[in-house]
C-alpha cells in the first residue's frame, strides 16, 4: 500500500511550523494511543503512521528532503517505516512531548503500560558513508552492499552486558522503573516529579557480573554488511536515511541510523543538467550542409539520429524521455544534443582553392532568417 502524504497524516499545511506539527502529532497520538484503543489494530497502525510523519516533519533536514523528493527522498527507509521499530521505540523517542497524561486515563509510556513510568533507553550513534554511482546507476536505480565497521550487539550476552542470567538484577533504588519520584510542598500544594534513576541510569537494571566479551557495554566492534536500495533519480549531495542500521546502542537500546551520501561519477560523454542530459555533437562542415545520420550515446546504449541538411551550429536536438527519471517516479528528463560544426585549423592548397570557389557562391553567403534577426535584437537589447 502506498504511503500517505505526511502532511495529510497530521492534517497540517506545508507551511506549518514546528510547534504546529508538534501539536498536530500530539492530538493524533492521543486519539490513537494503544491504551485508549486496546486490541484495535487500525488505531495502532494510525498511531505508528503519525509517529513516522512526526519523526520526518519535526527534523529540518529530513523535512527538506521530503518536501523536495517525497517518500523516495527518505531512501525507502524514512523514519520508522523502514526500521521495524516497536511501540516502545516510539515512546522512547517522543514520550517527552506528552508529559504526564494520567488525567486522561493513561500515561504516555510503554505499550499497554497501564501508567507505568517509561524506562530510559540509550540510542546508538549514526553512521555516515559515501556511495559513488555511475550515471547509469543514477538513471536506473541500484542496490549497493556496504561492508561497514561498526558497533554491533554482543553475541555473548545478547546485548545485556551481563554474564549469564545471574549477572543482572533489578535496581534496588527505583525498583526497576528507571525513575525516582520526589514529592515537594509548594504554595500550590504537593507536587510529584520524576527523574532518571542515578543508580541504574534509567534502565531499571544493574549489572552485578559483567560480560567478559563486551566488558558490560553490551556492544562490540565488528563488521556488518548492509544492502541499501537506491532509487532512480538521486543526485549528487543527496543523503538517504536507513533507519536502525547505524551503531548498536549500549545494553539493548535503539540502534542509530545509517546515512548514505550520494556521489556521482562523471560520465565520459554525457553531461547531467538536473534531469536532462547534454551531449555535445561535433559534425563536419559537409555533414552540416548536406545532412547525415550519426550515432550518439545514451544511458540505454547507442542510437542513430539524423542531422538535417543546412543544420546551423548551436542548434539543439531534443530526444524526449532519454534523460534521468524524477526521483518520485513521475516523468523523465530529455537528452539534448548540442550541434557543433567542426572547423579545421589547417587546410591543404587544394582544399583552400575549393573553399574559395565555394565562398563566391550565393548559397555560401550568410542568409540570416527573421528568427535569427529577432534573436540578435533580443541579445542586443540586453546590453543597451
Amino acid at each position: 500500500m502506498a504511503k500517505r502524504d505526511y502532511y495529510e497524516v497530521l492534517e497540517v499545511p506545508k507551511s506549518a511550523n514546528k510547534e504546529d506539527i508538534k501539536k498536530a502529532y500530539r492530538k493524533k497520538a492521543i486519539q490513537y494511543h494503544p491504551d485508549k484503543n486496546p486490541g484495535d489494530k487500525t488505531a495502532e497502525e494510525k498511531f505508528k503512521e503519525a509517529a513516522e510523519a512526526y519523526e520526518v516533519l519535526s527534523d529540518d533536514n529530513k523535512k527538506a528532503r521530503y518536501d523536495q523528493f517525497g517518500h523516495a527522498g527518505m531512501g525507502g527507509a524514512g523514519g520508522f517505516s523502514g526500521g521495524g521499530m516497536s511501540m516502545d521505540d516510539i515512546f522512547s523517542h517522543f514520550g517527552d512531548i506528552f508529559g504526564d497524561m494520567s488525567g486522561g486515563g493513561f500515561r504516555f509510556s510503554s505499550f499497554g503500560g497501564g501508567g507505568r513510568p517509561q524506562q530510559r533507553m540509550s540510542r546508538g550513534s549514526n553512521l555516515r558513508v559515501k556511495v559513488k554511482l555511475t550515471l547509469q546507476e543514477v538513471a536506473q536505480g541500484t542496490e549497493k552492499k556496504l561492508k561497514l565497521k561498526k558497533y554491533v550487539t554482543c553475541k555473548t550476552c545478547g546485548g545485556s552486558g551481563a554474564e549469564g542470567n545471574d549477572g543482572i538484577s533489578t535496581c534496588n533504588v527505583c525498583n526497576g522503573s528507571g525513575q525516582t519520584m520526589r514529592i515537594t510542598n509548594t504554595i500550590l500544594g504537593r507536587m510529584q516529579t520524576a527523574s532518571t534513576c542515578n543508580n541504574c541510569g534509567g534502565s531499571g537494571k544493574v549489572i552485578t557480573k559483567k560480560c567478559t566479551a563486551c566488558y558490560g557495554e553490551g556492544i562490540v566492534q565488528d563488521e556488518d554488511t548492509v544492502t541499501v536500495k537506491i532509487p532512480a533519480g538521486v543526485a549528487e549531495g543527496m543523503q538517504l536515511n536507513v533507519s536502525g542500521r547505524g551503531n548498536a546502542a549500549r545494553r539493548g537500546g535503539i540502534n542509530g541510523d545509517l546515512l548514505v551520501a550520494i556521489e556521482e561519477e562523471p560520465h565520459s560523454e554525457l553531461i547531467r543538467d538536473g534531469n536532462d542530459l547534454i551531449y555535445p555533437l561535433f559534425v563536419s562542415i559537409p555533414d552540416a550542409i548536406i545532412g547525415s545520420a550519426v550515432e550518439i550515446p545514451t544511458i540505454d546504449g547507442k542510437v542513430k539520429i539524423k542531422v538535417e541538411p543546412g543544420t546551423q551550429a548551436g542548434k539543439i536536438l531534443r530526444l524526449r524521455g532519454k534523460g534521468i527519471p524524477e526521483i518520485n517516479g513521475y516523468g523523465k528528463g530529455d537528452l539534448l544534443v548540442s550541434i557543433n560544426v567542426w572547423i579545421p585549423k589547417e587546410v591543404s592548397k587544394e582544399e583552400r582553392s575549393a573553399l574559395e570557389k565555394l565562398n563566391k557562391s550565393v548559397n555560401f553567403q550568410p542568409h540570416p532568417t527573421q528568427e535569427d534577426k529577432s534573436f540578435f535584437q533580443r541579445v542586443r537589447n540586453l546590453f543597451e
